[in-house]
């Protein structure tokens, strides 16, 4: 992340008429905060704009807004930031849209307190009570034992075999180009009276691209498969170090819905841990995990084209990557459900079918709604020794470097689906905190997006 100091003396130095932070992982949104209060605290009136994947309008309002008494706005996306920009920036234009601004935050300031307070939750005891049951000792529920246990590395993967299941719906989302019904996604878009032109034009200029970055080489890929010995142990799952369970090699720690259901729902309060067998059944299972880029040399390539003024090639060859990269991860977890887990040999999904998880089991990544926890990348990077293996590394962040790279658990249950924590409660917060033996304060500054009470 760049610190603040630097942020505030380039806002001087360039006498800039606005300051954009952008968030992508869950610690940039404390850092927000801090930004705000030091701006405050310089006697800056410069208006802040807010954006970016972890971001949102209510984190906008209620956390940072409050710290700045200049304007501040969230922009759901770089589309809008022109408008924006502009109402700010308009001398007749700026003083109605920043009162209209503030009066919009307002209220969502209240509605945000006022649902905080009407929501329910249930204990954890509770929760964990109405958890996921499963019968271990059915037929139908054993755990497949795996082809392959163990880690597999992937070194210069051969990109040209993933081209078939990239998901380009995505790519257009970079460019804003976004089809109304029925031409909605790719490759109806090209049908769509507004912007399917302009989709054909982008598309057929990324193919070429795609072309020139495989046949030439410009960028590499690698990636490694795990498939290890674990079990539960309540709401966390224990990976061993071989097949006997005797000793352990680390433990990925899970969270569990609290929110309370609708009183007629008998849907199960979801941790991961439920899709793994306990220990105390007896019953040997297994976790696997991914970790894959596509993003080896994207920089360099990037850096040239921007000191070229090139910035739509920039932007171009790092959409690229980050849809390989993706592809790749599907690649990888239909081998192995076909062939190192192999508890799906028969498998026969086209592109289609694989995007919209018509497959057995899930991939739920570290930081995503079914464990919002980024921390818990560092059990994955520990375990697959993936930063020597691959050469992908975390940051201090915990963001992934190089940037078009992706990390998953791998379940390999029938019943195992994908769902949200949601927020949860102090109790929650404490427990997950001592069963991982750090501080309250370290989980809660990564799990602030989904903490039921303010801090």
């Amino acid at each position: 992340m760049t610190p603040c100091e630097k942020i505030i003396e380039a806002a001087v130095r360039e006498k800039a008429d606005v300051i954009g932070l952008s968030g992508l992982i869950t610690p940039s949104l404390d850092e927000m905060i801090h930004v705000a209060k030091e701006l405050q605290r310089a006697g800056m009136n410069t208006p802040l704009l807010i954006g970016g994947a972890t971001t949102s309008k209510t984190h906008t309002a209620v956390k940072i807004a409050p710290r700045y008494e200049a304007p501040v706005m969230h922009v759901l996306d770089a589309s809008r930031t022109v408008v924006v920009v502009s109402n700010l920036l308009d001398k007749d234009l700026r003083d109605d849209f920043i009162a209209e601004l503030k009066e919009e935050y307002e209220e969502v300031r209240e509605d945000h307190y006022d649902s905080l307070k009407d929501r329910r939750y249930l204990s954890l005891q509770e929760s964990r009570d109405k958890g996921l049951q499963i019968d271990w000792t059915l037929a139908e529920n054993l755990p497949p034992k795996p082809n392959m246990v163990g880690h597999k590395v992937y070194e210069d993967y051969d990109l040209n075999q993933v081209l078939p299941y990239i998901d380009w719906n995505p790519f257009f989302h970079v460019w804003q180009l976004r089809g109304k019904y029925p031409n909605r996604g790719y490759p109806k878009l090209f049908n769509d009276a507004t912007v399917g032109e302009e989709a054909r034009r982008v598309f057929d200029e990324a193919q070429a691209m795609l072309k020139d970055l495989l046949v030439n080489r410009r960028i590499r890929a690698s990636a490694i498969v795990s498939i290890l010995p674990a079990n539960a142990r309540g709401d966390d799952i224990v990976v061993y170090t071989d097949e006997s369970r005797t000793e352990e090699a680390g433990v990925y720690y899970g969270l569990r819905q609290q929110a309370e259901k609708d009183k007629e729902s008998s849907d199960a309060y979801m941790c991961l841990s439920d899709f793994i067998a306990p220990a105390k059944s007896g019953v040997p299972d297994y976790i696997g995990s991914i970790a894959a880029s596509a993003g080896f040399g994207v920089d360099e390539l990037a850096a040239r084209y921007e000191a070229e003024n090139d910035d739509y090639s920039a932007i171009m060859v790092k959409a690229l990557a980050d849809r390989l990269a993706e592809a790749l991860t599907e690649k990888l977890h239909q081998d192995m459900r076909r062939e190192l887990w192999g508890f799906a040999p028969n498998e026969s999904l086209e592109t289609q079918d694989l995007l919209s998880i018509k497959y057995q089991g899930i991939r739920p990544a570290p930081g995503y709604p079914s464990q919002p926890d980024h921390a818990e990348k560092t059990t994955m990077w520990r375990l697959g020794n993936i930063a020597e293996s691959t050469k992908i590394e975390l940051t201090d962040s915990l963001m992934m470097h190089p940037g078009a790279s992706v990390c998953a658990l791998v379940f390999a249950h029938p019943k195992s689906s994908y769902f949200a924590v949601g927020k949860i409660t102090k109790e929650q917060v404490e427990d997950y905190a001592a069963r991982k033996r750090t501080s309250v304060d370290a989980v809660e500054t990564w799990l602030r997006p989904i903490l039921s009470y303010d801090i």
